[in-house]
């Protein structure tokens, strides 16, 4: 099965209460305390963390050095005080996961065995991470690809620090049992290892280290036969998990706990805080949430969505802070931070070195770390990789093709439309009644082209939306989309399937696409990208609800107005005509099997779908392109560009502004 994002779609009853979670209150003063983290009977922790890999490749292996240097010079200042740790989401699927696929990374140290996901491990290795949290992509590639590069394999090392989850249970899938570790054990000790919890030494003080998982992780990602729990996707369900492990290591007389969790939303977060008891600290992870000081340095563009770091009271009414950094290894999070000779932390001894330190070539040379030899290799391999994917020349667009994140789930775009279109005209090279096309938003990972600020400005509404650089050394001109640029806007490289809906289950499949659409109009990973058919829907109407078992619970009220061609299968939110005729559908294969909660009809034979046939299996493949396997996504919009929109004489040109009277071929339009 293919796999996606799609943390939007995370249960009401989890949602409802991280909404409500409380106010914060700002930091305290440096505490002055020395650098060997002791002043009297307290202990000073520099907590560095990282999150969230999953964004820009090229971005991730541009600033990797930097980040290794900045984790060097820091750590120099904190010497024997210092924990790096992940909270998840360390890959993505794409082109610089599949990067270190490549025979030569046979011979790049800290991988020497070729394999996906492997580089991206080798650079936490290297920086020295003691643990992760089990983020969604992390398992991407399902539980077999999971268990191989957290493994060893002959001379690749695999994961030198234990990948941490509480509610996941790795005992009942036959590809990652034989890698679960009981918990509370060192880290030293749990190389290779999936564990709920762990145990760190750091200066003479035991520091528990509890790793947390989305209970959403089941539909947004590939879990094969991982349970994940709760299976009721409670918040409240999930705080009783994450206490019993607490509880394990207090009893243990540590009295120091973080949890690093990757909940998608930082609102779980931060919900989460106030329901536990004897933990310090919650690293988040999953949301890509900013948090950092007004004297912290920041991208250009880029705006805190916080303080750093968050303040609540536990349970125990006890200080606990919550934490959380950008990911593509833009920022390195660190908190500095006082405890008491009971494991409490001092507020006031939060130091004003906390917050974010970007990884830019003035900070590094600022801070003045030592480059990691080991990282820079890699990211130079990966990056030889990539310039030769560059180098493939697919297609031309005179216009930034959008596929930002907020977007591609809360509108139409021309990236989403485009794609759509795509694996709709591929579908009918095979089938050729196929009518419609439905992808999720979620399924789109990255836009195609530059984000660019006019010289002197830093200002986001400056900014200017432009086609592809040229990228002389690959041959590659303005405006080209080649197969790098593909397999990073389509990542996970989903395999399209083909079945029939009636006018009844095609309303109930898009009642399910805006049932997540929020009063900020955000939809989540589910909000569809589509080609075919119109749609009207109005947020403001009841949204359709289903059971953890994906039964309905409650009909959808939103979808107004549906035409397929000159067929108008909803009025008024009403269907019309006979509710039984039948439309022929391509859609990915990871929604069409439940993925995100999609309710298409399944018909299941022996563990599959019999009423979906695999484009996998056509017969009528253009194969203009070689690059990615028939069936899949990247061949469909790789095989569409070259017959369709080759070079920049014949590119691309519709603008993201869709709501045009001439574009009827697909068309979303959200009721005011």
């Amino acid at each position: 099965m293919s796999k996606q994002d799609g943390n939007a779609i995370a249960a009401k009853s989890i949602l409802s209460v991280a909404l409500a979670s409380a106010f914060l209150y700002g930091c305290g003063d440096d505490n002055n305390t020395d650098a060997k983290g002791s002043s009297g009977n307290t202990y000073t922790l520099q907590l560095l963390h990282v999150a969230d890999m999953d964004g820009s490749n090229a971005r991730v292996i541009d600033n990797a050095g930097n980040f290794a240097k900045n984790i060097d010079a820091l750590t120099k200042q904190y010497p024997d005080n210092t924990l790096f740790v992940s909270s998840g989401d360390n890959y993505i699927p794409g082109a610089r996961y599949d990067a270190s696929a490549d025979t030569s990374f046979s011979n790049v140290a800290g991988v020497n065995v070729p394999g996906v996901g492997r580089g991206d491990i080798a650079f936490l290795n290297a920086m020295g991470v003691a643990a992760s949290a089990v983020g969604n992509h992390d398992m991407d590639g399902g539980p077999a690809e999971f268990a191989s590069i957290i493994n060893v394999d002959n001379a690749y090392p695999g994961a030198q620090f234990p990948y941490l989850s509480a509610n996941l249970d790795f005992t009942k899938d036959v590809n990652t049992q034989d890698l679960v570790a009981s918990a509370g054990q060192m880290v030293s000790d749990l190389s290779n290892k999936l564990a709920a919890s762990a145990v760190v030494e750091v200066n003479g003080e035991k520091i528990g280290l509890v790793g947390a998982t989305t209970p959403t992780q089941d539909v947004i990602t590939s879990t094969g036969d991982v349970e994940v729990l709760p299976q009721d996707k409670s918040l409240e369900g999930l705080a009783a998990i994450i206490q019993t492990e607490v509880d394990a290591l207090t009893s243990q007389g540590i009295n120091k706990v973080i949890v690093l969790a990757h909940m998608q939303s930082i609102e779980v977060e931060r919900s989460l805080a106030p329901l536990l008891s004897g933990v310090d600290i919650i690293v988040a992870g999953g949301s890509n949430t900013l948090l950092a000081n007004d004297n912290d340095e920041l991208w250009p563009g880029d705006t805190a969505a916080d303080a750093y770091p968050l303040h609540f009271t536990s349970a125990s009414d006890e200080p606990v802070l919550v934490v959380n950094v950008d990911g593509d290894f833009k920022y390195l999070g660190r908190l500095v931070v006082e405890f008491d000779e009971s494991g409490v932390i001092n507020t006031n001894g939060i130091s004003d070195k906390s917050g974010v330190v970007l990884s830019s070539d003035e900070m590094a040379l600022t801070l003045g770390g030592e480059a990691n030899t080991d990282v820079d290799n890699i990211a130079a391999k990966m990056n030889d990789v990539i310039v030769a994917s560059e180098s493939v020349i697919l297609g031309n667009s005179s216009v930034f093709l959008n596929g930002v994140r907020a977007h591609v789930r809360s509108e139409e775009t021309n990236l989403g439309n485009l794609t759509a279109d795509a694996n709709l005209w591929y579908a009918k090279q095979e089938y050729g009644a196929t009518q419609i096309s439905i992808k999720n938003g979620g399924g789109i990972r990255a836009e195609i082209g530059q984000a660019v600020y006019p010289a002197g400005s830093t200002d986001p509404s400056d900014l200017q939306y432009l086609p592809t650089a040229a990228f002389p050394s690959a041959g590659k001109e303005a405006g080209d989309i080649s197969q790098f640029d593909i397999q990073t806007a389509l990542a996970f490289n989903n395999d399209l399937v083909v079945l029939d809906v009636t006018a009844s289950e095609l309303k109930t499949v898009l009642e399910h696409s805006f049932g997540g659409v929020d009063a900020t109009g955000y939809g989540g990973g589910r909000f569809p990208q589509i080609a075919g058919l119109e749609v009207m829907f109005d947020a403001t109407q009841t949204a359709r609800e289903a059971d953890e078992n994906g039964v309905e619970t409650t009909a959808g009220e939103r979808v107004r107005t549906l035409k397929v061609g000159n067929d108008i299968l909803v009025k008024d939110g009403v269907i019309q005509g006979d509710a039984t005729r039948s439309f022929k559908v391509v859609t990915l294969g990871y929604i069409a099997t439940g993925g995100d909660g999609y309710p298409f009809p399944c018909v299941e034979v022996s563990g599959s779908c019999s009423n979906q046939q695999a484009l996998a299996d056509m017969s009528k493949d253009p194969s203009a392109s070689n690059f990615a396997e028939t069936g899949s996504e990247q061949d469909a919009l790789a095989e569409f560009l070259l017959a369709t929109y080759p070079d920049a004489a014949n590119s691309y040109s519709m603008s993201d502004n869709l709501f045009d009277a001439s574009h009827t071929d697909a068309r979303i339009v959200s009721a005011e």
